[in-house]
């Protein structure tokens, strides 16, 4: 640090207060951990209300225990026998403005969480496909190229932390495309709760779209990072095209027969120059309409509770009562499907 006139270290771990504070006294220069230097830049990018909301609670978060080191200069200061000294009592008066503030950030999420489950809610009965994948792998430039839309894309990391959502029209059928916060190794914790309901898009999501740099040197790490995730999320079932962009920047184009023969239902694209952009819409398209095939249930013994909640819940197409069950053609919605067949396992069951 003195021969090179380094002002910051960077550690890419997380580290405790106490690591912080030592590193920092050894080293006399800024130290900076994981966490810090990604919630800078999450600061940096934020441009919504949500956003810039999402991201102040997790800096504060990161900070609270933090707040002893940034008043060590007081520390030693006593006011009187057995009292406290002003310096804890600073402290203890930021500790509370920060818990008063993260108290009323998270207030403030929760009715954008709402507000966001009334539009998805509303939304129901379109079609909904989620494009996730390593920051920086071009999630937004291939969003642009679907929709035709004008989505911010930046060379960077998290160039995008809002939802984005953009409709489209392929083959009759209407799909909500979304595209949202880029995943990263050792994403921090705090910062997967603070961007919860930005990422619900993923979770709700009928389809994914795992967006690989496939002209990275370590892409295969960075697939390993958002299967975890999404694990994480609860997602990792979800019917999942994987898309390998960047062909164009491929140095050995040989190996994509390797990579076809590892993952045989993948797309190779390149979304800035719209190479096969036409062969992603057909396989969405593909997977859309064996999620929207007719099914042939049976309800037994006749539970009128249940038929109502057919009826609530998937489109009916047809519609029989026997004697001893009821049997209802119907389109079930993926996210409904849990709920119709499996929560009435013994009472409901797919004829076809």
């Amino acid at each position: 640090c003195e021969e090179l006139n380094i002002q910051s270290v960077i550690f890419d771990d997380d580290l405790s207060p106490v690591q912080q504070r030592n590193l920092e006294r050894k080293i006399e220069r800024k130290v900076l951990d994981r966490t810090s230097l990604i919630l800078d830049i999450f600061a940096m990018h934020a441009r919504s209300n949500a956003a810039k909301t999402q991201v102040e609670l997790a800096q504060l978060e990161y900070m609270l225990p933090r707040l002893t080191r940034m008043w060590t200069h007081l520390s030693k200061q006593y006011g009187g026998i057995g009292t406290k000294g002003p310096g804890e009592t600073q402290i203890e008066t930021d500790r509370r403005i920060v818990r008063d503030r993260i108290a009323h950030l998270k207030e403030k999420l929760g009715r954008i969480d709402r507000q966001r489950a009334t539009q998805r809610k509303n939304r129901s009965d379109v079609t909904r496909v989620s494009l996730v994948g390593y920051t920086n792998v071009g999630k937004s430039t291939l969003l642009n190229m679907l929709t035709g839309s004008d989505v911010l894309v930046e060379d960077m990391l998290f160039a995008t932390l809002d939802s984005t959502v953009r409709a489209v029209d392929i083959e009759g059928h209407d799909v909500l495309f979304s595209d949202t916060v880029g995943f990263i190794r050792k994403l921090p914790t705090r910062l997967i709760a603070s961007f919860k309901s930005t990422l619900d898009e993923v979770v709700e999501a009928d389809i994914i779209l795992h967006v690989v740099d496939v002209a990275h040197p370590y892409f295969k790490d960075q697939i390993d990072v958002v299967r975890d995730t999404l694990k994480e999320l609860g997602a990792e079932e979800k019917p999942t095209i994987m898309v390998f962009n960047k062909i164009d920047q491929m140095e050995n184009t040989g190996f994509m027969a390797t990579l076809k023969s590892e993952y045989p239902y993948a797309v190779f694209i390149s979304a800035a120059r719209g190479i096969n952009i036409g062969e992603l819409k057909a396989a969405v398209l593909l997977m859309l309409e064996e999620q929207h095939r007719d099914k042939t249930c049976e309800i037994r013994p006749p539970d009128f509770a249940i038929a109502a909640e057919f009826h609530r819940l998937a489109r009916i197409v047809e519609e029989k009562y026997e004697e001893d069950f009821i049997q209802v053609r119907c389109v079930i919605p993926p996210d409904a499907e849990q709920r119709l067949l499996s929560v009435h396992e013994g009472k409901v069951t797919l004829v076809s």
